[in-house]
């Protein structure tokens, strides 16, 4: 347990010493400052009587617009946002972990270790989840703080979204470490993640593809690559709804939101286990 726990501190060492660390957060308080700026709210009495963004004025439908019905509204839009900053700056900033620990030398020192090669690559998928759940509550707690701040509205289930953005995250991690202990290139470790993020997201309109094709192993092939994959587009359909009204999306029945998450944490157990397997038996 003791060489698990040093092996996470060490990807947090790593990750400040490389900047990647610094890197990681300054880009998650650019787009805090762009935010907190930006956006300007003049209220009156709790309602909103009128608002900037980046200096220019929004036209509102009345000269009295309901606030916590705008600031749901807002937060449940931006939600989709962060859904895909906090996932794409996760990938980036974590995809290098398997690679860079099999580079000669250092795979050297990390197999010398009283500590095997599957808790040792577990822990390093450990410690890139941990760095990046600390990014969103980070990210989301200090929009969260500013919307408080600008407006007097507290709506809590605006933290729920990053629940689900964190699981997301770990679905494709546990990809980019397979593809990282497969490949040991950061680059196509990152490449790989982001072009099956956009595919499963194609996936999502796996009925009407299905439709288009002309054979029937076709339309069979694009439906089992659909439960195959994880499910990205649902899952960021799930953290808007999830912000605007606690609840899985309206338009999904309960069995196909939980086979969402059901089969996307599949995917992602799948993934860990090969590179777990294959981790295993490399030969350095």
């Amino acid at each position: 347990m003791k060489a698990f726990a040093a092996s996470i501190e060490d990807v947090f060492r790593e990750a400040a010493a490389r900047w990647t660390l610094a890197a990681y957060f300054a880009l998650s308080t650019l787009f805090i400052l762009i935010f907190a700026f930006a956006v300007n709210l003049d209220i009156v009495n709790g309602a909103l009587a009128g608002a900037k963004l980046f200096g220019r004025e929004i036209d509102l439908p009345s000269s009295r617009v309901d606030l916590d019905r705008l600031v749901l509204g807002f937060e449940s839009g931006f939600s989709a946002f962060l859904y895909l900053v906090g996932t794409f700056l996760a990938v980036f900033a974590t995809a290098h972990l398997v690679p860079r620990m099999q580079e000669k030398g250092t795979v050297d020192l990390y197999l010398s270790r009283p500590v095997g090669r599957v808790p040792l690559l577990l822990s390093r998928y450990a410690a890139g989840l941990l760095l990046a759940a600390a990014n969103l509550v980070y990210l989301i707690g200090a929009i969260w703080a500013i919307i408080i701040w600008k407006t007097k509205v507290v709506h809590p289930r605006f933290l729920l979204g990053g629940g689900v953005i964190l699981f997301a995250i770990a679905a494709l991690l546990a990809f980019a470490f397979l593809v990282g202990v497969v490949t040991s290139s950061t680059g196509v470790s990152i490449m790989s993640t982001y072009g099956v993020f956009f595919f499963a997201a194609l996936l999502a309109q796996h009925d009407r593809i299905a439709a288009a094709v002309s054979r029937q192993w076709q339309a069979s092939l694009v439906h089992a690559l659909y439960w195959i994959f994880p499910k990205t587009a649902e899952l960021g359909q799930a953290v808007v709804s999830f912000v605007a009204s606690g609840s899985a999306p309206e338009r999904l029945s309960q069995s196909v939101t939980a086979m969402t998450f059901a089969s996307t944490g599949g995917f992602a157990l799948t993934c860990l286990f090969l590179s777990s397997v294959l981790f295993r038996r490399k030969d350095f």
